[in-house]
């Protein structure tokens, strides 16, 4: 079920068992803690406003539409509906909004009756997601929910069978795509959908981040590439015979967390949460983000004086975020291009406030950073995005 995961997570269900105050195994509680940063912690962090949200490439926006386009349908016509300029799919770095993309994904499955979107030759009906959803809250542990969850969607997929192994050795459990048709791209990227929605499934229903150690991917690489490496916080093989998530088989004794309560709330959530709630926050180069949105209208700090502030080194900082894929410099242009173009869809904003808000002096200099961002200059952006404007399906 694809990319991009942000806000908190939610906090144990009350009268559902967790382990030593935690929803991870410790083993795996000091990993997922080893990368963050205690100068920037605080007691409880908020979500992050709306216009620093993560935005989506084009790329992915292309990718959810080989169905659509296989079948025949109107694409610039669904682009509009979901408020989306169907110009932007010629500037390769072009962004959505990540509620642009979510209402894409309602659209699709409004229009084509299909939870997948027309990728593939049998239609997923719609409720199956929820009908999972259901069934899992109920289950008592993360294996019996992914083997109760994986055994309903081999009644509803043909094209591969999704199925749970455990290593020899008991260190290791795998979620399996079993392709039962010859390779496409629709079927492709039905895997790379259908193992990313698991992914945040599972993350909700112990209520955590699962660490994983790989993820193989039969799709091909794209220029989104690099954003499913965030989102999974791991290395990802593309053009791989399988797909598969790999992770620690410890994971799988984790307790379900989740009830009726929360389901409601998570469903009427869905897709939206799917694609932003479970980013680990708790990652260095998340935790500068969230720091410097805040600083957007001053000078932001020196990569220097964020290690300072960090007590850390200018070579520690540059090569912890160099092992999470990151860098100083792309943290601060990826979240100034985000929040530019959550502003610019503000119709009462001019450029000159959107420059100004960022911290840039010279409009100028604002109008090189954008285009150097996404290909395009923010005018032509923004006019572009009008075109396709109309009111998301809700």
């Amino acid at each position: 079920m694809h990319t991009a995961v942000l806000s908190s997570l939610r906090p144990p269900v009350p009268g559902k068992l967790h382990l030593s105050g935690s929803t991870l195994p410790p083993a795996l509680v000091h990993g997922h803690a080893a990368g963050c940063a205690d100068a920037l912690a605080t007691p409880a962090q908020a979500a992050p406003q709306a216009s620093a949200r993560h935005t989506i490439a084009i790329q992915h926006v292309d990718h959810i539409l080989l169905g659509p386009r296989r079948l025949g349908h109107d694409i610039a016509a669904l682009l509009r509906r979901a408020g989306i300029s169907p110009a932007l799919l010629a500037s390769p770095h072009a962004r959505v909004t990540q509620g642009q993309y979510a209402a894409l994904i309602r659209t699709l499955r409004r229009v084509m009756r299909d939870e997948l979107w027309g990728l593939l030759d049998r239609p997923v009906t719609p409720g199956v997601f929820a009908q999972a959803c259901r069934n899992l809250i109920h289950c008592a542990t993360l294996e019996d929910a992914i083997r109760a969850g994986l055994r309903l969607y081999r009644l509803h997929i043909d094209a591969f069978a999704p199925r749970l192994h455990v290593s020899a050795d008991g260190k290791t459990a795998s979620v399996v795509l079993h392709p039962r048709t010859p390779a496409s791209a629709c079927r492709s990227f039905a895997e790379s959908t259908f193992v990313f929605h698991a992914y945040a499934l599972l993350s909700w229903l112990v209520a955590g981040h699962i660490p994983l150690a790989r993820v193989d991917l039969s799709a091909a690489p794209s220029q989104g590439g690099p954003e499913t490496e965030r989102v999974f916080k791991t290395a990802v093989h593309y053009g791989q015979p399988v797909s598969v998530l790999h992770f620690d088989a410890a994971s799988l004794r984790l307790p379900v967390m989740q009830d009726a309560a929360s389901l409601r709330e998570f469903l009427r959530e869905t897709p939206r949460n799917l694609l932003i709630r479970y980013r680990d926050n708790s990652c260095l180069a998340e935790r500068i983000r969230q720091h410097l949105r805040s600083h957007l209208d001053d000078e932001l700090p020196s990569l220097e004086q964020m290690a300072q502030m960090l007590r850390l080194t200018p070579q520690t900082l540059r090569r912890r975020l160099r092992d999470e894929g990151s860098g100083y410099q792309s943290i601060k242009d990826s979240l100034r291009r985000d929040v530019a173009i959550g502003m610019m869809e503000r119709p009462g904003m001019t450029l000159q406030d959107v420059a100004l808000r960022l911290g840039f002096s010279e409009p100028s200099t604002f109008h090189r950073a954008f285009k150097k961002w996404t290909g395009v200059a923010p005018g032509e952006y923004r006019m572009r995005g009008m075109r396709g404007e109309t009111a998301p399906v809700a």
